[in-house]
């Protein structure tokens, strides 16, 4: 048997700026039958993230009523919120925040996972 070889060095960039590295904080504010939340995304990696989109499911029974500094799509279940022109950028040690306010029939927890560009974040 022939000895396996050493690993080659990897020099290849990643295939996506930005792919995976993430963490994102949710705060909620909650009343009778509303509440608003923010959502902090920092960039935990080390390139440069151009066009991002965020993914996350929100609690049954909420529906998103009014966004800012995102897009968002559909308004309940699963939802994406996508960058807008003026903060597509994220630099790396960067955080951009959005938030939405919603309409909820109980409960005002908030979403428990979060995928950038496909990749999951860490929440905090």
């Amino acid at each position: 048997m022939s000895p396996s070889p050493s690993p080659s060095p990897s020099s290849s960039p990643s295939p996506s700026g930005g792919s995976g590295a993430c963490r994102v904080t949710a705060t909620v504010n909650a009343w009778n039958n509303g509440l608003t939340q923010n959502i902090a995304v920092t960039n935990t990696g080390s390139s440069t993230i151009n066009g991002w989109s965020i993914v996350f499911t929100l609690p049954s029974g909420q529906t998103i009523t009014n966004g800012w500094n995102a897009t968002y799509s559909p308004t309940s279940g699963q939802v994406t919120a996508a960058n807008v022109s003026y903060n597509g950028t994220i630099a790396p040690g960067s955080t951009t925040e959005i938030g939405f306010q919603a309409t909820h029939t109980g409960n005002a927890a908030k979403p428990t996972a979060f995928t950038l560009n496909g990749n999951p974040c860490t929440v905090s």
